[in-house]
């Protein structure tokens, strides 16, 4: 008990350091990063993660940046029985570009949220960390400008740091995701305190209609 303990407090620590260190992209372009996003890989040691992670699949994020240099975010998800799960969050600016807060009130949390490493055409790297009732968490959310199938994933050795190959086969539309860039996002996750088990590649899903 006391062993499982200090593991917990270790990776806490961990992130709280961490967190300090994480800075958004240099020369961040808001209208840049507009349009719709999809959700490719997920990170985070939150035990909602941990126990709806098998059930959870691929969805997308429309991101519309305000006239005040605000972000709206709106994340849409289709469920098995066809239905929508959505969810929507206004972010705010702060004195760093590319760094934003805001408030979730359906989570009843504290979000602040940093896009990390991003190529507009491609891909966002974007790392926040959720406050609750003075509990923080790290979760890490690696997007795609374009819908990946990914017909074969094959997760090799996965729970160790011998992570040689994350995709034996990986097709898209237009472009594909290279594995170093899934290789960066589960680095960067690790150094961040997450757990090796709960950095996961999202399986293919349909699109929710437009709201």
């Amino acid at each position: 008990m006391a062993t499982a303990l200090l593991s917990v407090l270790g990776i806490l620590l961990c992130s709280l350091l961490v967190t300090s260190d994480v800075v958004p992209q240099d020369n961040f372009n808001l209208q840049a990063v507009a349009g719709k996003w999809y959700l490719i890989s997920f990170a985070t040691n939150a035990q909602w993660f941990v126990d709806h992670r098998s059930s959870m699949k691929m969805g997308t994020a429309m991101l519309t940046p305000t006239a005040a240099d605000d972000l709206e975010m709106s994340y849409a998800s289709l469920r098995s029985d066809g239905s929508c799960w959505r969810m929507s969050h206004l972010a705010k600016k702060t004195d760093v570009p590319g760094k934003f807060m805001f408030k979730s009130e359906r989570m009843d949390n504290d979000n602040d949220m940093r896009v990390v490493d991003v190529k507009y055409d491609e891909y966002a790297l974007i790392y926040t960390l959720k406050t609750k009732g003075g509990v923080s968490t790290v979760l890490n959310k690696l997007y795609g400008r374009t819908f990946l199938y990914f017909d074969k994933i094959h997760f090799i050795r996965a729970l160790t740091n011998e992570f040689t190959k994350l995709v034996s086969s990986l097709t898209g539309r237009a472009t594909q995701l290279n594995p170093q860039l899934l290789e960066k996002f589960r680095q960067f996750s690790l150094e961040n305190g997450i757990l090796p088990e709960n950095i996961a590649i999202l399986p293919q899903n349909g699109e929710c209609p437009d709201a």
